[in-house]
């Protein structure tokens, strides 16, 4: 088994832009080159602090010299563009009304998943299920939809997560349901061009990624029991896998060269699916990574990413055999990002940001700094659950309201 060098099925984004979830290929990697290899006592220099982001765990959608989030404010769910150089907020845009009813189990209110930026326009949900598409520039509405009223979708115990993912002229979306689990939109006008009938599975946290095998186009979601591909053209099922997930499913799914990879926590596991030939089998299955939330980074052959609270593990991808695992305080649970050859690490329950090499040779750490400053408002048993991202030599993180941006590039 032999796997290429990761590289994004997503066309159209700059090469410092980072458009949606996870970035141009939904798979963590940023292509900054040149940052820190080590960090500074006290951390990155602050470059600038955002304090109004409202309430939610998005991560940023970056294009051009403009940041965007999701976050609730005033009972509402929004877009929020922030300026890049300055961190003055520029527009917001309403994606709908935000009342917590629903969703909200007391693990924290507002937004989850993060915008999705294309061609001038940008597209986000809610917790709710609202889809929205906006102009860039102004924050004007085009077009909204509901995944609950229009697609029959049902909203997931701790709301509607997912970053939609733009590919060609369609955007696509998990209502979940009895209709069709998943949809594909016009992304210029909202029209429905396919709901997959035949996969009915409710939603869950992950988020949609696009991969071609044997030169078909296909879109992969995770849910609770079901891995499952359907075609890009028509939302016909083309495999599924089955899944014994828990409780909640949540990171997205990672491809390479016809094998899947998943994971999810409450003590699942992860496993390889073999999808090479239009039929899903598992190449191997097991409990190393139970990954949670925080998601997990694929370099070359092994996948970094956290696992139930039990650290930090390295495993290699073709055996699914453990590599190392740094375990101790600071390093029990968290968001993994890559960038460069390191893997910028957040400490969910700390609040602490550190450094180490992306490496199978062992853990390293080179740097750790706390959040200058935290959120104020009641999070509930949530936890600072934002991923990391990196682009344009600077570093984001996000706690609720609060956004801080750093300088890790000379």
């Amino acid at each position: 088994m032999t796997f290429a060098r990761a590289a994004s099925e997503s066309a159209g984004a700059l090469a410092n832009d980072w458009p949606s979830w996870r970035g141009p290929g939904r798979d963590g990697h940023s292509s900054d080159k040149g940052i820190l290899r080590k960090w500074p006592t006290g951390g990155p220099d602050l470059v600038w602090t955002f304090e109004d982001c409202g309430r939610g765990y998005s991560s940023p959608s970056v294009v051009g010299d403009r940041l965007y989030f999701t976050g609730s404010r005033k009972g509402k769910a929004e877009i929020i563009c922030v300026d890049a150089g300055s961190g003055e907020e520029e527009w917001s845009a309403t994606i709908g009304r935000d009342p917590e009813e629903g969703y909200n189990t007391g693990w924290g209110a507002g937004t989850r998943g993060a915008p999705t930026v294309d061609d001038g326009l940008v597209y986000a949900i809610n917790a709710n299920g609202d889809l929205v598409c906006v102009t860039a520039d102004k924050g004007e509405k085009k077009w909204s939809v509901s995944l609950v009223d229009d697609f029959g979708g049902a909203i997931p115990g701790w709301g509607y997560s997912e970053s939609p993912l733009v590919d060609g002229n369609k955007i696509i979306a998990t209502p979940g349901g009895g209709q069709g689990a998943i949809v594909a939109l016009n992304k210029k006008t909202g029209k429905t061009i396919w709901q997959s009938t035949d996969l009915k599975d409710g939603a869950q946290y992950s988020s949609v990624i696009v991969a071609t095998v044997q030169g078909r186009r296909q879109y992969i979601q995770l849910f609770m029991k079901t891995l499952a591909g359907v075609d890009a053209g028509t939302g016909e099922v083309l495999w599924t896998s089955s899944w014994p997930g828990r409780t909640a499913v949540i990171p997205t799914p990672i491809h390479v060269d016809g094998h899947v990879y998943i994971s999810s926590g409450y003590g699942v596991g992860c496993k390889l699916v073999d999808i090479s030939d239009g039929v899903a089998k598992d190449v191997w299955k097991n409990k190393v990574m139970k990954n949670h939330h925080g998601g997990v980074i694929r370099v070359a052959d092994h996948v970094y990413g956290f696992s139930d609270g039990l650290g930090l593990v390295c495993q290699n991808i073709k055996t699914g055999e453990q590599v190392w695992n740094a375990r101790g305080e600071g390093k029990g649970k968290g968001a993994v990002h890559y960038a460069d050859g390191m893997l910028i690490c957040l400490d969910e329950s700390e609040g602490s940001c550190f450094l180490a090499k992306a490496s199978p040779e062992g853990f390293e750490e080179l740097g750790r700094f706390a959040f200058p400053r935290k959120t104020k408002l009641p999070r509930g048993g949530g936890k600072i659950w934002t991923h990391p991202v990196v682009v344009g030599g600077k570093l984001y993180l996000r706690d609720q309201d609060i956004v801080h941006c750093f300088k890790v590039r000379d």
